[in-house]
């Protein structure tokens, strides 16, 4: 059920008929309509891994209350380790084990043992990495003593399967949503409003810009080898954008439709392209993933510590990224991916200063302040563009020929495809800049224009959006 399918805008229209026409006196009611409401989202891409979604939601419910009533360590580490292993062991099992499998076999082969082929069915289910940690959190904190164990069941399984968030993020936190769910929640036109303008601008970003630049870079992916390598850089670029529309008009539709009914989900992008440094990059881009794993991976590893010695830093950041790298894919693309994106931030740790000072650019702006800037976003940006060529890729042998030939003699030759798409996308960016600039998050947040003038802006992208809307294509992170 995607968001710009009518099966989901009738689905989402008596979700909030019932939720705030029928139900608004009851809270519980509310809560037990937004449950049964995720169940029957999440059961619409396919109902076999519902339990899934339930075992994984019922296990943390059952742990958290367990760990909050016993002061003894060791009982308290046991429900922590029996959550995780439950938790983590639905993703090893459907997500990773036959990439483990395979790459057994590979390695036994290069000792020179010979093994028959082991070929896994294994379905993966929709969404499962964004909910396991989503739920794995809530116990760590727990544990931490930084929460209270949720007491109401049907509260928690409406948290831990918010449908606008459930598949693809933010990775919520409990600390933040389980209060959303036991405050009484009132309409009021302002959220609404805005949470229309989130959802026309996601819907945006995705039908317009993502959709339509996926079918050029299908064409690009699959016959790279007749391209040009100046086609195949600039194809580099329509991946970047296409993946940033795609999971940051996600989030927008995700904190839209969340919006519509009352809850406040966490900012998942901040105009990452225009980061000036990769440290930067990584507090802008996917912002719940990053501070998961700073709070749950790279924080544990120094012992709880912010201040640390750089090779303890570095340590911590090549783990942390690389297994990141894994969370997007079970692939050694993916793992080389993070641990790219691990080795790009060892010259920011061991040399503090190159770290970016955006008070630089800031107006009144300074020519070398700005020369500056412009160099260290370009940097950015190239460091980014090397890694999603694996990121992009199904496995290695495809990202040593699309490297092969992208750094070829045809690298800086004329481009002569795909220009319309080019200069529409460098557009499109521009308009990005402008909406950061401006301290904006969306182009609709125009309160001071005449609603004239207002509202023909949102019919202009609203018939933009119908008229594009003919490539459904599902969202990118739904594979993760």
């Amino acid at each position: 059920m995607l968001y710009n399918t009518l099966e989901f805008a009738l689905f989402y229209a008596l979700v909030f008929a019932l939720y705030w026409f029928v139900l608004q006196r009851s809270l519980r009611l509310q809560n037990f309509l937004l449950f049964v409401a995720s169940y029957v989202f999440y059961g619409w891409w396919d109902w076999r891994f519902m339990g899934l979604l339930l075992l994984s939601s019922l296990t943390d419910f059952i742990a958290g209350r367990q760990i909050s009533q016993t002061q003894d360590l060791g009982r308290r580490r046991m429900w922590l380790i029996f959550s995780l292993t439950v938790n983590l062991g639905m993703l090893m099992i459907f997500k990773y084990l036959g990439f483990f499998i395979d790459s057994f076999i590979a390695m036994a082969r290069g000792f020179g043992y010979e093994m028959g082929d082991r070929t896994l069915s294994i379905i993966l289910p929709i969404g499962i990495s964004f909910y396991v940690f989503q739920s794995v959190s809530y116990s760590l904190d727990v544990f931490r003593r930084r929460l209270e164990p949720e007491k109401d069941l049907v509260n928690f399984l409406a948290f831990a399967s918010f449908f606008p968030q459930l598949v693809a993020g933010p990775i919520e936190r409990a600390t933040n949503m389980l209060p959303q769910f036991k405050k009484v929640r009132v309409f009021k036109e302002d959220l609404f409003k805005e949470g229309i303008r989130l959802i026309l601008w996601g819907l945006f970003k995705k039908v317009v810009v993502a959709d339509n630049i996926g079918a050029t870079m299908e064409l690009i992916i699959r016959h790279h080898e007749v391209y040009r390598g100046s086609v195949l850089a600039m194809g580099v670029f329509f991946f970047a954008c296409q993946l940033y529309c795609d999971f940051s008009g996600y989030s927008d539709m995700a904190q839209g439709t969340a919006r519509l009914l009352g809850f406040d989900l966490m900012r998942n992008f901040n105009f990452p392209y225009f980061a000036r440094d990769i440290m930067d990059f990584w507090r802008r881009w996917h912002i719940s993933l990053t501070t998961w794993f700073r709070d749950y991976v790279f924080l544990p590893l120094s012992g709880g510590k912010m201040i640390l010695t750089p090779w303890i830093q570095i340590r911590n950041t090549l783990i942390t990224f690389t297994i990141s790298g894994l969370w997007h894919g079970a692939s050694w693309t993916f793992v080389i991916w993070g641990l790219l994106h691990g080795l790009y931030h060892i010259p920011y740790i061991l040399f503090p200063k190159l770290r970016a000072n955006a008070a630089h650019t800031r107006p009144p702006f300074t020519v070398a302040g700005t020369l500056r800037a412009t160099f260290q976003t370009g940097l950015t940006l190239l460091l980014n563009f090397v890694a999603l060529v694996f990121f992009m890729s199904k496995d290695l042998a495809y990202a040593v020929s699309y490297f092969s030939h992208m750094f070829s003699a045809s690298l800086f030759r004329e481009v002569n495809d795909f220009r319309e798409q080019f200069w529409w996308l460098i557009g499109f960016m521009g308009l990005e800049w402008c909406i950061m600039f401006y301290k904006k998050h969306h182009p609709f947040q125009l309160f001071n224009w005449p609603p004239a003038v207002r509202w023909a802006l949102y019919y202009a992208f609203l018939l933009i959006v119908l008229y594009y809307n003919y490539d459904r294509r599902a969202f990118l992170y739904f594979q993760f």
